[in-house]
């Protein structure tokens, strides 16, 4: 079972999005698009839900090779 990580390689904001679109094995692109969306239509809840997950995702380990931008 892979495990989620926040991406360092591929981040935009906080690396939320690289890491689930890698744990998914999707493009990290189509994950930002659909939480962008998300948002707008949230009236912030997604985006608060962003941050709240944030904190208890753990950034990936720098020396992990499986992590990587390969889909």
């Amino acid at each position: 079972m892979k495990k989620l990580f926040r991406s360092t390689t591929d981040s935009k904001i906080t690396g939320l999005c690289g890491g689930i679109g890698h744990w998914l094995g999707v493009d990290p692109t189509i994950v930002r698009l659909l939480t962008a969306i998300a948002a707008l239509f949230s009236f912030g809840t997604v985006i608060l839900a962003y941050f709240i997950i944030t904190l208890f995702v753990p950034k990936a380990p720098y020396n992990d090779f499986n992590f990587s931008n390969h889909y």
